[in-house]
């Protein structure tokens, strides 16, 4: 599997990384209301910090930020769309997830997304060493990049603050023809 098509499906919300119960249920290969009831009934394996369903507000935010797909427009009609708000998933909830779903492709499906968050956290930490890089060459060469900014202001201000730069060309004097 994939870590791009797993990582595409891990979203922020509340301060964590989460994947929503339909696109977990979508790698696991079942339904949403499969893997939902399966947690139901382990409901003590998943507090809150593990899963938790979402507010309207939140899947609107998610909607309208990352254009997912019309399948989570809410109809309470049952007509199209969801039914019931989805619920978001932590990294401890899908790992979680392998004690209750306990077949071949569920081990490999939490193996691929514990290497994609590793992957993440990986990538997150590489660009904060990056990011400090950076800064401590910005605060060794800010005093070089002051003087070029002061004589480049210098060499742009208008004409009459300072004195012209180049050759003073002489006229031509018409007495020596």
């Amino acid at each position: 599997m994939e870590l791009q098509v797993i990582q595409n499906k891990i979203y922020e919300i509340r301060g964590h990384k989460v994947m929503l119960d339909s696109d977990l249920a979508e790698l696991y290969g079942v339904t949403t209301g499969a893997l939902n009831q399966a947690v139901k009934r382990n409901s003590t394996r998943f507090p809150e910090d593990f899963m938790f369903q979402l507010s309207n507000n939140e899947l609107k935010s998610l909607i309208s930020q990352i254009v997912i797909s019309k399948k989570y427009n809410f109809s309470s009609s049952g007509r199209g769309g969801i039914r019931k708000m989805p619920f978001a998933f932590t990294e401890q909830g899908f790992a979680m997830l392998s004690s209750v779903l306990k077949s071949d492709k569920a081990v490999q499906v939490n193996i691929a997304i514990m290497r994609t968050f590793i992957a993440i956290r990986q990538y997150a930490l590489n660009y904060q060493d990056l990011k400090e890089k950076i800064e401590a060459i910005e605060s060794k060469y800010d005093k070089s990049f002051e003087d070029i900014n002061h004589a480049l202001n210098y060499l742009l201000s208008p004409k009459s603050d300072r004195k012209p730069i180049g050759f003073k060309q002489e006229k031509e004097s018409t007495e020596n023809i």
